[in-house]
């Protein structure tokens, strides 16, 4: 069959049914949308041309850049119809994760600006904040750019209403739950739209990663409630899955099934199983569930390998920070505000301010060293960072983030602790800070 534009093959996936052997489920068909066969590797290459194709003349006459927040997929898909047309691209995100999708953004010519420091703890005081640094970028140059918006913008959901949803309503004479995992929201939803059309007691079932935990193209259970398109009165459940459940999951699927899914994939498979596996025994009439293989195995070596060590190197036994489960975070060595004056003074630590560096000029506790959560994120890997006979104490906003290192490093013999309620607490109570940027905070 003959295209005459790469768009054209964008859409129009294959729904596989998943073999009953593997999937272990009684009374459950499983089916998998195989969105990593769009051409440009994922289900974002619908929301891309979505957002895109009725202004592509505007854009161009108006040689504007086309600008996104997105440090993976969209950012991908993007790029390609943007090159196809002579428009520049450029990204602006707060982490690259995962290296290569960084890698693929440079080979494909975006351009790239991340921002300095930036840590996944939330911090109102950053003013690296992506989305407010995109807003002060597009007030300054307002006719520079096109911001495709992908976290906002109806035209994800209508992409996959009109698209997604239409096609598995062909493919399957009826549907009773749909899995996806909630990045935007905009696949999920908009399919769920159209699907719900037709199959009004169909249930859309959401896909998170666990609390502060990271799988790439999803939130985790504190941050999905800041995606705008995010309607959690549309969804009937939300399973929160964690990086190494992820993990496992993606294995399985090419292992077993020869479905090279990525992380994102993985987890949406896991999710189905955890959710459907509870209902399945009980069920009277047969059911028909779809999940969403989001994109490509290949793209996440390095996140893979980071979480299962043991695959690249035989008899690695490895202790990656990956591998904490949320209760081992959950109980990190911390230290309450209420005594952290007096501990700080008895015992000396060596204070570790884990904010980007902007936000660390602006306001920090006395005698801490600035190393932002990237950085410190290599460095605990290695045993000679610290010393074992030092203490260390782990600041970040919301002393969230920050107990993952206190709990890593006690976990391998460290004496480190976790500041509860981090620098937004210090601050809401008054207590004494230093700043490099103004004499008094």
């Amino acid at each position: 069959m003959i295209y005459n534009k790469i768009t054209e093959l964008i859409g129009n996936t294959p729904l596989l049914k998943i073999d009953p052997a593997v999937h272990g489920l009684k009374n459950i068909d499983l089916y998998a949308k195989l969105e990593y066969m769009n051409p440009f590797g994922s289900v974002k290459d619908r929301t891309a041309w979505g957002m895109l194709r009725d202004d592509i003349d505007s854009i161009k006459h108006n040689s504007q850049t086309i600008l996104e927040m997105s440090s993976g997929n969209t950012a991908k898909a993007l790029r390609v119809i943007a090159s196809l047309y002579n428009i520049p691209f450029k990204t602006i995100t707060n982490r690259i994760k995962v290296s290569e999708q960084k890698d693929i953004l440079k080979i494909l010519g975006a351009q790239i600006e991340e921002l300095p420091g930036s840590s996944d703890c939330p911090d109102p005081y950053d003013p690296n904040d992506p989305l407010v640094f995109i807003e002060k970028e597009i007030k300054n140059n307002a006719n520079k750019y096109f911001y495709a918006s992908q976290f906002s913008n109806p035209k994800n959901l209508d992409i996959h209403y009109e698209t997604t949803g239409t096609e598995l309503l062909t493919d399957l004479p009826k549907i009773d739950y749909l899995f996806g995992g909630l990045g935007t929201t905009g696949s999920t939803r908009g399919a769920a739209m159209r699907i719900q059309e037709r199959d009004k007691d169909m249930q859309t079932i959401g896909i998170c990663a666990k609390k502060r935990d990271f799988i790439p193209g999803i939130r985790n259970q504190d941050e999905v409630l800041e995606v705008g398109l995010f309607d959690p009165k549309f969804y009937q459940g939300i399973v929160y899955v964690s990086s190494q459940e992820a993990v496992e999951g993606a294995l399985t699927l090419s292992n077993k099934l020869g479905v090279l899914g990525g992380p994102t994939s993985g987890a949406c498979y896991e999710g189905a199983l955890k959710y459907l596996s509870e209902i399945d025994s009980n069920l009277k009439e047969r059911k028909v569930a779809i999940f969403i293989v989001c994109d490509r195995l290949e793209w996440y070596v390095s996140y893979i390998k980071e979480r299962k060590p043991g695959i690249f190197t035989e008899g690695a036994e490895g202790n990656p920070i990956e591998s904490l489960s949320f209760e081992e975070i959950e109980q990190a060595p911390s230290i309450s505000l209420e005594v952290a004056n007096n501990w700080i003074e008895q015992a000396s630590p060596l204070i570790i301010d884990m904010r980007g560096n902007q936000a660390f000029q602006l306001m920090h506790i006395a005698g801490s060293m600035n190393i932002p959560e990237p950085t410190l994120e290599t460095l605990v890997k290695n045993p000679h960072t610290f010393a074992k006979s030092q203490k260390l104490l782990f600041v970040c906003p919301r002393g969230e983030q920050s107990k993952k290192y206190a709990a890593y490093l006690a976990r391998n013999g460290y004496a480190a602790f976790n500041l509860e309620e981090g620098l937004i607490g210090w601050r809401a109570r008054k207590m004494p800070l230093e700043s490099t940027v103004f004499s008094e905070v």
